[in-house]
């Protein structure tokens, strides 16, 4: 074989090892680039675990169990106990004998607001009782005195005989907004200081119960029979509500809470004169016509406040103390705020012009 011929067969043999080792890169690149990248998403899965492991991360696991040692010695187990009477015990009392001694209860919760052993919880947990029985999370038992209560809130203030008590400090309500995280904790069907979780769903919710002085905290919390009365806490462990009902007999997602300013007002004025003041103007309220916004005006009692402003039947309020009123349970629930004895400036449209007018704030007979 002379040189030229060597020389091309050479050219040929590095031509085809070269073409041979494309092939091969062409074959084996997929599963090369695979491996570097599930070697990549390894280091970053590492590096994840390796991150939730650190001290700062583990703080943040750990806030349910620091807001359930925060609060959860604040919440009490509220028993109430109403006396059955019938027939039988009606012809033993007549006979000298005792009754029967049939109770039914009614099991709730309660928040300690205040050392000295002043307890809040739901109108609905103790009305009607004969007696009513406090539990401390440390097991110790007391009969509670009832200082007051607000059926229109369905709030109510208990005393214990006891001091030093751990009390839980009041949020600001009005500073709460939908998508916070807030937790429940009270005795749902008996089961001790239960915590749960969720988000406030919806803030300023009225209607619920067709009670104008209701305005609630709306949250997917699990709230069941028991929490009444118990605390709705934000993050920093401070009491934003106070849990007091759900939508239908069992829990599906709907829960609603006292904000904590009207709680913390309510039992504010309990505490002070035994219950709670009220504004009065003397009108009766329906919805705005043609679904305008404001408080239609369908009477007034003579002499009251609103009489006394000029106010008459067919005015429309739409606004209060320079707070737009949007319906008749927006204007209750701001004269229900307002001070009693205060002047206020009150806006209203009468034969499709406003005016404006200042009322002099009653007080609501009892």
């Amino acid at each position: 074989m002379n040189g030229a011929t060597a020389s091309t067969a050479n050219r040929h043999t590095a031509m085809l090892a070269l073409v041979l080792v494309v092939l091969v890169g062409l074959i084996a690149w997929p599963s090369f680039m695979g491996r570097i990248q599930y070697a990549k998403t390894r280091a970053e899965l590492a590096a994840i675990r390796d991150a939730a492991s650190r001290a700062e991360l583990r703080t943040v696991g750990k806030m349910f169990t620091t807001l359930a040692r925060v609060i959860g010695p604040t919440v009490v187990n509220v028993t109430s106990k109403r006396r059955l009477t019938g027939i039988a015990d009606e012809i033993a009392a007549l006979r000298g004998f005792a009754p029967s001694g049939v109770t039914d209860e009614e099991v709730g919760s309660g928040v300690v607001i205040d050392s000295s052993g002043v307890i809040v919880t739901n109108y609905h947990v103790v009305a009607n009782s004969d007696e009513v029985d406090v539990t401390l999370s440390d097991g110790r038992r007391y009969d509670a005195q009832i200082v007051g209560a607000d059926a229109a809130t369905d709030l109510a203030v208990l005393r214990i005989d006891a001091t030093h008590l751990p009390a839980a400090s009041w949020g600001n309500s009005d500073d709460v907004e939908v998508g916070e995280m807030v937790w429940a904790i009270g005795n749902p069907f008996g089961l001790d200081r239960t915590l749960t979780y969720g988000i406030v769903s919806a803030v300023g919710r009225r209607g619920v119960f067709d009670n104008p002085y209701q305005e609630f905290l709306q949250t997917d919390a699990s709230i069941n029979p028991g929490n009444s009365g118990g605390p709705l806490v934000d993050v920093h462990g401070h009491v934003v509500g106070i849990t007091t009902a759900i939508v239908g007999n069992d829990f599906t997602g709907i829960g609603f809470a006292i904000p904590s300013n009207v709680a913390r007002q309510v039992s504010q004025a309990i505490l002070e004169t035994g219950h709670v003041e009220r504004g009065y103007l003397g009108m009766a309220l329906r919805a705005a016509p043609n679904g305008a916004a404001g408080a239609l005006v369908v009477a007034v009692e003579p002499l009251s406040p609103a009489a006394l402003a000029g106010v008459r039947p067919g005015d429309v309020v739409v606004t209060f103390d320079g707070v737009d009123v949007d319906e008749p349970a927006g204007l209750v629930l701001l004269l229900t705020r307002a001070d009693i004895g205060s002047d206020v400036l009150m806006e209203l449209i009468r034969d499709g012009q406003k005016q404006e007018t200042t009322v002099h704030v009653g007080r609501r007979p009892h």
